[in-house]
């Protein structure tokens, strides 16, 4: 039996322009936004599939997503496909008017593939994976890719000309696994020769003369699983990614060719995980990966009760719809929450309609049910454990009947940002090599500041490397560039010189690509528009500040964790260390280079810090908050609508009620009918919302 894949995964470079133009799919045809859950059969502690259905049409739920955890009941025994328990679903789902989205089943492996063939697991540092976790193969090798692509193939097959089937999703919260195992390494070597050419450009670019880890010949290449040479560390993981970004590729190849024009190809994406969705995820280039879906998906999870603040909410479905420029869909949201938490009620309402202000068109609760055995037990769907209706579907079900009815106004929200946060996977790859300290990490630098332009109500966008029209912004705030590319520093410094504005943080400019240090005074790349430079730095515990344009009290003027002795070169000074061995050196610079700024913060500072640099830059770069004189706990988010009309969205995350003033263009509540005007106070009670349609 030959075990390859039809398509080789390293090298592919697939193009949407490869593909040409094709009919238009359900996403243009449809014009409703998607309210659903993912639903699996094969949990179920009985046959119930008819009431499920009839269940989630009293609910008013539109669609389903299903087939992603499916691989071993798909395909109990090698090639032996139980295919009808699949159309039996979906002929059930189509009775009551509900679409299907199918997941390609390929992250979680069946056990007699893993008795058969023991080669395809990935290995780390700790040894060969196990069975029995999920994510355990090497997305690489070229049996496990002939058995994914049969089973592809096969699931698609049979489903592809049911009318039920609207698209089709890819794997799973796809990543690269942290998998070091041979066949990667091998792949790996090829890629480093192709890069370099030869082994002495390596050893000149990685440093690895370094307790002699340098090779010269490149059949003495060893693993990496033991290397301590971080720059050879980081050019692994940045492989990695690309690793993951050519198995979704292949998959797409395979599932576009067989797949009717009607239909969307989507990939559900997940976020960092620290405790629950926590900022970007290194283990996948969402820009890049993707490139060959019709819809980005992604997967949010996040606190409730007193710490739901709609944060990451926000950031999740700015970054989602940044990585094509357009509406996503969130493919898993909590029902009654994850593990033990419960939300408040108003909360599932508030949670549905926050999605929709960031873009999103689908939003979906992992899963139906909550589930009776196993790990996830404990990740509750809109049906608690005795799969009866309750307050949660309650809420689910006035949900529906809105998005149902605002859909004309909601569906397809656009989005005019002056501000994007330049984001870098290599940035963070190399942080996590070269911590300081938990409050540094990059992660969480970026969602400081983040945080601060979310709850002054100034809407962002993400950009990095891969983004060509940077020019449409006002300003990038920039954490940590840590590692970048003399193109990609060379692109900040035109956006600057073209009238742009710039926020750096320390540690940026510090490496190249290739992680090695600039031989010249930092920020090297920016030393010039940033009109100051450093020799020295130090890591500290917390270290005060002076300034006379800052105006903070005397606790939140400082560093945390971590400061740079910047020198002026021509840049405004904005603050000074307030110390008798630091004072002559300055710690937060600006320079103005034409109609354009670069703010330089040489340390760690505290949130009140972040959010006053943010304001003065904002204000000389023209960019002006919303009309509503309210922060957090209201949140504004706006938005153009199919119409042509603006939208805004006026959010109270708290459990008390809270006022401001409206100061848009009247314009009409569509959740009650009544009419706002510019100038009105709106009262907004606790976990709830206004949505003004002018």
């Amino acid at each position: 039996m030959r075990r390859t894949a039809t398509i080789t995964v390293v090298g592919i470079l697939l193009t949407l322009a490869a593909w040409g133009a094709t009919p238009p799919t359900f996403l243009d045809i449809n014009r409703q936004l998607l309210y659903g859950v993912s639903y699996y059969y094969e949990y179920m502690p009985s046959d119930r599939l008819v009431e499920d259905a009839r269940m989630m049409k009293q609910i008013g739920l539109n669609v389903v997503r299903m087939g992603e955890s499916t691989w071993g009941y798909f395909e109990p025994q090698d090639g032996e496909f139980n295919t009808d328990y699949l159309l039996r679903c979906l002929d059930t789902f189509q009775k009551v008017g509900i679409h299907v989205i199918i997941g390609t089943p390929t992250y979680s492996i069946p056990t007699w593939l893993a008795k058969k063939h023991p080669e395809i697991f990935g290995e780390n540092f700790h040894g060969k994976f196990r069975y029995g976790t999920r994510q355990n193969m090497d997305i690489t090798h070229p049996t496990y890719l002939y058995y994914a692509e049969r089973v592809i193939r096969k699931m698609v097959e049979v489903t592809v000309n049911h009318p039920a089937v609207i698209g089709y999703q890819l794997d799973n919260e796809t990543k690269q696994y942290d998998n070091w195992g041979d066949h990667v390494q091998t792949l790996f070597l090829q890629h480093l020769k192709k890069r370099f050419g030869n082994p002495e450009a390596m050893n000149a670019a990685f440093g690895l003369h370094q307790w002699s880890n340098s090779v010269h010949a490149w059949e003495d290449m060893p693993s990496t699983i033991a290397a301590v040479n971080q720059s050879l560390l980081c050019e692994f993981e940045k492989f990695q990614r690309l690793l993951a970004t050519n198995f979704l590729a292949w998959q797409a190849g395979i599932v576009r060719s067989l797949k009717r024009p009607d239909q969307f190809i989507i990939q559900n994406f997940d976020a960092d995980w620290k405790d629950l969705s926590y900022g970007i995820n290194s283990k996948v280039d969402h820009f890049e990966a993707s490139v060959p879906l019709d819809i980005c998906g992604i997967d949010i999870y996040h606190h409730v009760q007193n710490r739901f603040d709609g944060l990451m909410i926000a950031m999740l479905g700015d970054l989602s719809r940044s990585n094509k420029g357009d509406n996503y869909f969130v493919m898993e949201a909590s029902g009654q929450n994850m593990f033990y938490e419960l939300a408040y009620p108003k909360q599932l309402r508030l949670q549905a309609f926050s999605h929709i202000a960031s873009g999103a068109n689908m939003v979906a609760y992992w899963p139906w049910h909550s589930i009776h055995n196993g790990v996830e037990m404990y990740c509750r769907g809109l049906l608690a454990h005795d799969l009866e209706p309750n307050a949660t579907t309650d809420e689910a079900t006035q949900i529906a009947s809105e998005m149902r009815r605002l859909s004309p106004a909601l569906y397809n929200l656009k989005k005019e940002n002056q501000v994007a946060i330049y984001f870098s996977n290599e940035a963070l790859t190399a942080m996590n090599y070269y911590g300081i300290t938990p409050e540094t990490d990059y992660n969480t630098l970026l969602l400081k500041f983040y945080e601060q332009l979310y709850k002054l109500n100034i809407e962002c966008d993400f950009a990095d490397h891969t983004k060509q029209d940077l020019g449409r912004y006002r300003l990038l705030v920039v954490p940590a560039l840590y590692s970048a590319s003399e193109e990609e520093t060379e692109r900040l410094n035109e956006f600057v010189a073209n009238g742009g504005h710039v926020i750096y943080t320390f540690r940026s400019g510090f490496t190249d690509e290739n992680v090695k240090v600039h031989a010249s005074r930092q920020p090297a790349p920016f030393r010039e528009l940033v009109g100051a430079s450093y020799q020295q730095f130090s890591s500290i515990d917390m270290i005060p500040l002076k300034s006379t344009k800052l105006q903070l009290p005397a606790s939140e003027l400082a560093f945390n964790s971590w400061m740079e002795l910047m020198i002026p070169e021509g840049a405004e000074v904005w603050a000074t260390y307030d110390s008798p061995y630091w004072e002559a050196y300055a710690a937060i610079t600006h320079n103005r280079v034409g109609r354009g700024s670069v703010t330089y913060i040489a340390g760690n500072p505290t949130p009140s810090l972040a959010r006053e640099v943010l304001l003065q830059v904002c204000a000389e770069a023209g960019i002006s908050r919303p009309p509503v004189d309210a922060e957090f706990p209201v949140i504004v988010r706006s938005g153009t609508n199919e119409r042509g009309r603006k939208v805004h969205f006026l959010f109270n995350y708290s459990g008390e009620p809270v006022s401001c003033i409206y100061r848009f263009p009247a314009g009409k509540d569509l959740l009650t009918g009544k009419t706002i005007a510019m100038g009105d106070e709106v009262k907004i009670p606790a976990w709830d919302m206004y949505i003004v349609e002018e």
